[in-house]
């Protein structure tokens, strides 16, 4: 009995083997069976990425004025219309002008008035100065005259300021421009009554320029932006709705006296000269902050870098067409490629779509294996990236 019971467990221990060979014969040949999956690649470019600070920025004029008139009366001309350029000192509204000229004649006259009482008032003196030394007048007299020729100057300085403040108001009553700029509405037209300082305004100008863009970036970038302030001017980038494969191109000018506590964020302006006159007050743009290049770092597009339970990682394709899994670190996005700072070398294919099907070891097909043709210059890549992307950089940050 106790021998057949043996051979009875040996022959289910024989059976249960050849069970599991066959097993394992299947599913190698399963494995050998299942096709290619089917991958976009690149290939990890080397070489100089610039440092880029991206945010939304809104077009400010460097100079903005609401023209008031400072003296009261009819316009009898108007010599701008809306939308107008105009240049500095070129005359905008003519006011009625003839009070005006009545009060400048009516000061010279008084002033001519004067200046005959003085002299009268002179020769006196020097009359009753004589008369005085041979004690024929009384010191009366003689404080009198003193007196009145000392008058007589007051009210000649007052009348010249008389006619000073005549010319000035009529000056005054040919509003001109005060700087180079553009029109807005005009608000008064000719026979409109207006008063001195008026509340309305005749206008408003704009200059457009050299012009600002306004903008703000996070605070943990304040150290590095103001370390480079003062040493090479900062190219500021703008792009235009609808129009981002060409940027306007200015420097930065300026930066807040102080963090917004509210958002953690610095107000920075960027001047542009704004030759081509496509950037107008109060549109909004976006941004890049230049504020350096880095040289010798790889960079791969950032569809390519994929995380998992053990941080960043790659998709290597092999000389052999195989899936290597690959561990990398990142020192941040650029215009939509990320900068691989360890775990790749320049020159190298990564994966860029596809990586569902992969497993490290599987077999690749490339469906595009023109990109497989040479690693290109990351500063050239990261331009045509700036293109093909609408232009504008995809920093999220700067590159660490």
């Amino acid at each position: 009995m106790k021998s057949r019971s043996g051979l009875r467990a040996l022959w289910l221990v024989i059976v249960f083997s050849l069970v599991l060979a066959g097993c394992s014969d299947d599913d190698k040949k399963r494995s050998q069976a299942r096709p290619p999956a089917p991958v976009s690649v690149a290939v990890a470019a080397s070489g100089t990425v610039p440092v880029r600070i991206a945010a939304v920025g809104n077009v400010e004029p460097v100079r903005s004025v609401a023209v008031r008139t400072q003296v009261g009366g009819q316009i009898v001309e108007q010599r701008v219309r809306d939308g107008q350029e105009v240049a500095a000192g070129e005359v905008l509204f003519v006011l009625d002008g003839r009070p005006f000229k009545a009060a400048l004649l009516q000061a010279q006259g008084k002033l001519e008035r004067d200046q005959a009482l003085l002299k009268r008032a002179e020769d006196d003196l020097a009359r009753y100065t004589g008369l005085k030394q041979k004690d024929v007048v009384s010191q009366q007299q003689f404080d009198q005259a003193q007196s009145d020729a000392k008058s007589l100057r007051g009210s000649i300085k007052l009348s010249e300021a008389e006619i000073e403040q005549a010319k000035l108001q009529l000056e005054y009553s040919v509003i001109k421009a005060p700087f180079a700029g553009r029109v807005g509405t005009v608000q008064v037209n000719v026979g409109n009554v207006i008063k001195a300082n008026d509340d309305r305004s005749l206008l408003t100008l704009v200059q457009i320029q050299p012009i600002y863009v306004s903008f703000s970036v996070p605070e943990q970038h304040l150290p590095e932006v103001a370390s480079r302030l003062g040493k090479t001017p900062l190219e500021v980038t703008a792009f235009l709705a609808g129009d981002d494969a060409n940027p306007e191109r200015g420097v930065l000018a300026s930066v807040d006296n102080s963090v917004d506590r509210t958002t953690g964020t610095i107000r920075l302006k960027g001047l542009f000269q704004n030759d081509s006159k496509r950037l107008w007050p109060g549109q909004f743009a976006k941004v890049a902050l230049n504020l350096a290049n880095r040289e010798g770092v790889v960079s791969v597009p950032s569809p390519a870098v994929q995380q998992g339970l053990q941080g960043s990682y790659v998709y290597v394709v092999t000389p052999q067409n195989k899936a290597e899994f690959r561990l990398v670190e990142t020192g941040g996005s650029i215009e939509g490629r990320t900068i691989v700072s360890k775990g790749l070398s320049g020159g190298e294919t990564v994966v860029t779509d596809g990586h569902v099907r992969l497993a490290p070891g599987s077999t690749v097909e490339v469906k595009n294996p023109s990109a497989n043709a040479k690693a290109p210059d990351a500063k050239a890549e990261a331009g045509a990236q700036s293109g093909a992307q609408g232009g504008a950089p995809g920093a999220e940050g700067k590159a660490q």
